[in-house]
């Protein structure tokens, strides 16, 4: 299939792009600064989400807790009183909530290994931001990417280029 109008307009912007990003290696440090700050903004994002969740789960394991330990107090409250299908209908009951808490455990346990991969990550970007900004900060460098445009346009003006 030939390629449609805008994919000629994405690849020439890109390929633009990459030509002002290798003409300017202090923009395309920012750049990639940027980045990483973005992306590690939405990691921190998605850990506070993950941390709520699994908060969600254990108040849910809790209450099913105290849910299975109400019904096996019933089980045994009709077992001693000889009625032996409420208390055959309690323990099914109380199965069917273990069975509810087993799942629940597994999520949370499949969360927990999920949150563990994402601090590595988030660990990763934060040691490659440090290595990569060289103790400026973003508006520092950004500061010295306009100085040298503004010095650039100068020496054009002059005829100095």
């Amino acid at each position: 299939m030939a390629p449609t109008w805008l994919d000629q307009l994405e690849r020439n912007l890109e390929d633009r792009l990459n030509a002002f990003l290798q003409a300017n290696p202090d923009q395309d440090r920012l750049l990639r600064e940027q980045h990483l700050q973005d992306r590690q903004r939405d990691l921190n994002r998605r850990r506070d989400q993950m941390q709520s969740q699994a908060k969600d789960l254990r108040r849910q394991l809790l209450s099913l807790a105290e849910q299975i330990q109400d019904w096996g107090e019933r089980s045994r409250k009709a077992h001693a009183a000889r009625e032996k299908e409420l208390a055959a209908r309690a323990e099914r009951h109380v199965q069917t909530l273990m069975e509810q808490g087993r799942d629940l455990w597994s999520e949370l346990e499949t969360l927990g290994r999920d949150f563990q991969g994402l601090d590595r990550q988030i660990s990763y970007l934060r040691q490659q931001a440090s290595s990569q900004s060289k103790g400026r900060s973003l508006d520092e460098d950004w500061a010295l990417f306009e100085a040298k445009q503004e010095l650039e346009e100068l020496r054009r003006r002059q005829g100095l280029d």
